[in-house]
């Protein structure tokens, strides 16, 4: 049996729990028949605490992959897939309204290829944006102190407490994830579009 390592650029529970998840579910469809081991290493995303804008998030992704993949080359590693994941905050404006978005982003490499995957997004209540946009605070603190709990970040996170418990930060991150991987494990539908132009 094939074993495929697949390194995540955090070890924070609920990051590598996500990326578990989500293996689990496009796992046979990436590489049959094969055994996944997922392993966290703390890497720099290169964006700020907590990201306020989609850029943000994406480059913090995408940053914290590559640094993965110069780990893995530093040190002669044989890592198959590299996963960079980010979660923050997203503005916009409607109708002279700014309305903010959490959103949780991946980015996956294999060494040479890299795609984006991003999960859904919840509205963060106005007060709170402001604690972290204007004041700020960095979202983990905000969302403990607005929620009148310790911790959040690395159980439910700030997804499980908008959502009032339906939708969870692995959750969030698991549906980035699954996204990401897209291009790899569902590459013929991808190179069909490519060669189709």
């Amino acid at each position: 049996m094939e074993k495929i390592l697949i390194v995540v650029g955090s070890t924070r529970r609920p990051k590598l729990l996500a990326v578990q998840d989500a293996i689990r579910d496009f796992g046979p469809l990436l590489a049959p028949g094969s055994d996944f081991e997922v392993i966290g290493a703390e890497v720099e995303s290169g964006v700020g605490h907590t990201p306020a804008s989609r850029i943000e998030l994406m480059r913090g992704a995408r940053q914290r992959a590559e640094a993965l993949v110069r780990l893995a080359r530093e040190k002669a590693e044989p890592s198959q897939y590299f996963v960079g994941l980010e979660g923050g905050l997203d503005s916009i404006e409607e109708q002279g309204q700014r309305r903010v978005f959490l959103e949780s982003w991946a980015y996956v490499s294999d060494g040479r290829n890299g795609h984006y995957g991003r999960s859904g997004g919840v509205e963060l209540p106005d007060a709170l944006a402001r604690e972290v946009l204007e004041n700020g605070v960095e979202l983990s603190v905000a969302i403990d102190r607005f929620a009148g709990a310790i911790g959040i970040r690395d159980a439910q996170g700030a997804w499980g407490v908008l959502s009032s418990g339906l939708i969870s930060r692995t959750e969030a991150f698991r549906v980035a994830v699954v996204a990401a991987f897209a291009p790899f494990y569902n590459s013929k539908m991808y190179y069909a579009a490519s060669a189709a132009r």
